[in-house]
């Protein structure tokens, strides 16, 4: 056996393997020599020889390393997380992502000694790295089927073979090639298109980079819930941020406050998935919270939404009303600008002339005339409106009704011979009635008006493949707000499992909308007249059969969808 000194001069596998008997120091030394001229590695060039197995290799490196050893044969591929290391890393290094707890991702790895692979997996992956020792030429074969996987399914995603790429909106070809170039070169680039791809295969709906005094980290909202996906190094905040205010074009020497602009993800010559950014000056650095906007979601139709039937047969018989408005209300987050392209859609007709006035336009929808409002130009929703209405329209679209000016424009357009769409930022149905009184409408105007109100939350979906049955007594259901009608007949009630499954976050999948639709009848309009409040208006609704938000999301759990203690966090009651 060599001694320890001489055996200081061998590199760290090859030095591990004279150490361990399973290689003489002068055939080390000579293999050594040779794998630094051919710029090869030790381990390939060690088992291109055949004189020493790939599993002995890999057990006497788990020894002599203290990295546990697994045997790959063991492993299945649907335990693989779906979210995995870049492919180009992945075959260069030859890595493999077993699996990522919180913070911690567990590697397989057949050469440990290679600390430049894994300080690149772990500035890539932006998580504490846990090595498992396997064998190498098992490892190489799981790598070959995930590469292979994974080529299967962007091409799907491609649809057309392209490479991803950040586009650029309204850039000159001169700044458009300046920042190209960047790309090609600037490691930081790479990362920042990585990790739009990841929120876009996990179906998140916004991504939060936040810096912090001695940490940065980035988090997406999937399915409502934040979730910490990285943690990259925080010399990386400058870097990144620039990146994203280029793109985005805004201006990147202005750190003082806030910006909004948008970026475009370019995926395929037919596919490409638009960004809504805005920055933050925080004490540590600018926060970037990045809005994925998703153009089918726009399209998926009104039963995709998760209207009752009696709601849906209400919303559909107020929008198609020669005249009238439609509110929609809720807070931010909660849908209500699919449900109003839903609506849009639904309207969109070439007989008809639809504007829409919006902050920004979120997802271009052909054949609507869409605005931008820009308060600082004196482009407001209400110069909008009035721009409008010189327009012929027939249906007008706000984003939100924020003042009496817009609210008084909109209850005069509702009032001669056009429908009109908006939103709200209230609790509820009758509270909406409310904010308009005290935003200074009259109540006349808002009684022969306004037609309906719907009010909206979003609930995250139970996951169809592992929810669980839940058995809770009686009592328990009535003072969550059941009531004895909704508990009659044969129904079961389900929750989530605990940790989840493959399919799903913590035990759900996506989100279902809960409602409450009221329309305006002639009773409700009564008591707006009188100068009614909002708990008045509330008890005539609950009279006219109308829907509470608590009692609509308990009809989703009556029905599966979602849980009780889901439908407890969105509806505040």
């Amino acid at each position: 056996m060599a001694t320890l000194e001489s055996s200081k001069k061998l590199g760290g596998m090859a030095r591990m393997l004279v150490q361990s008997s399973l290689m003489g120091e002068d055939d080390a030394a000579a293999l050594q020599e040779k794998c630094h001229a051919q710029k090869i590695s030790f381990l390939a060039a060690t088992l291109a020889q055949k004189k020493i197995s790939a599993k002995d290799i890999a057990q006497t490196a788990s020894q002599a390393f203290g990295f546990p050893f697994f045997d790959l044969n063991a492993l299945d591929q649907d335990s693989l997380p779906d979210k995995t290391i870049d492919i180009k890393l992945m075959q260069s290094h030859r890595v493999l992502l077993l699996q990522q707890k919180s913070n911690v991702a567990y590697i397989a790895i057949s050469d440990p000694t290679n600390l430049h692979a894994l300080d690149t997996i772990q500035f890539q992956m932006g998580a504490t790295l846990f090595p498992v020792v396997v064998e190498d030429d098992k490892l190489g074969k799981w790598i070959d089927k995930i590469v292979e996987s994974k080529d299967t399914s962007m091409s799907n995603l491609n649809a057309g073979g392209d490479e991803f790429d950040l586009g650029l909106e309204d850039a000159g070809e001169e700044q458009e090639a300046e920042i190209l170039q960047e790309v090609d070169d600037a490691p930081v680039v790479k990362f920042l298109q990585k990790i739009l791809l990841d929120a876009i295969n996990m179906g998140a709906s916004d991504l939060h980079f936040e810096p912090y005094e001695k940490f940065y980290r980035i988090r997406f909202r999937v399915d409502g819930v934040l979730r910490d996906m990285s943690q990259p190094p925080l010399a990386i905040k400058e870097k990144l941020a620039s990146r994203i205010k280029v793109i985005s074009n805004l201006d990147i020497s202005e750190k003082r406050i806030p910006q909004d602009g948008r970026m475009k993800l370019i995926i395929s010559k037919t596919r490409a998935i638009d960004f809504r950014v805005s920055t933050l000056p925080l004490i540590h650095g600018e926060k970037i919270v990045m809005r994925i906007l998703d153009p089918t979601s726009a399209t998926l139709g009104i039963e995709a939404l998760g209207y009752e039937p009696e709601q849906q047969a209400s919303l559909l018989k107020a929008i198609h009303r020669p005249y009238g408005l439609v509110l929609v209300t809720g807070p931010t987050g909660s849908g209500k600008t699919v449900s109003l392209y839903t609506c849009l859609n639904l309207l969109n007709d070439p007989g008809v002339n639809i504007s829409t006035a919006e902050d920004p336009a979120e997802i271009p929808l052909p054949g609507i005339n869409q605005v931008n409002v820009n308060d600082k130009q004196g482009l407001t929703f209400a110069a909008a409106l009035k721009s409008f209405l010189r327009q012929d329209p027939d249906i007008i679209m706000i984003g939100e009704i924020r003042d009496l000016e817009t609210a008084d424009m909109a209850i005069k357009a509702a009032s001669t011979g056009h429908m009109v769409l908006s939103t709200l930022h209230t609790n509820d149905a009758p509270t909406t009635l409310s904010r308009l009184l005290n935003m200074g409408v009259a109540p006349f105007n808002i009684a022969s008006a306004v037609t309906l109100i719907t009010a909206q939350r979003l609930a995250r979906r139970l996951c169809k493949h592992c929810k669980v049955p839940l058995t809770i007594p009686q009592e328990a259901l009535l003072k969550v707000g059941f009531t004895h009608a909704m508990l009659e007949g044969e129904w079961q009630l389900y929750g989530p499992k605990e940790g989840g499954c493959e399919h799903c976050n913590n035990g759900y999948k996506g989100r279902v909308g809960i409602y409450q639709v009221m329309p305006i009848t002639e009773a409700i309009a009564q008591i707006i007249m009188q100068n009614g409040n909002a708990l008045d208006i509330a008890a005539q609704a609950k009279k006219e059969g109308v829907k509470d938000l608590r009692e609509s999301g308990l009809l989703k759990v009556k029905q599966g969808l979602t849980s009780i203690e889901e439908v407890e966090a969105v509806t505040n009651e």
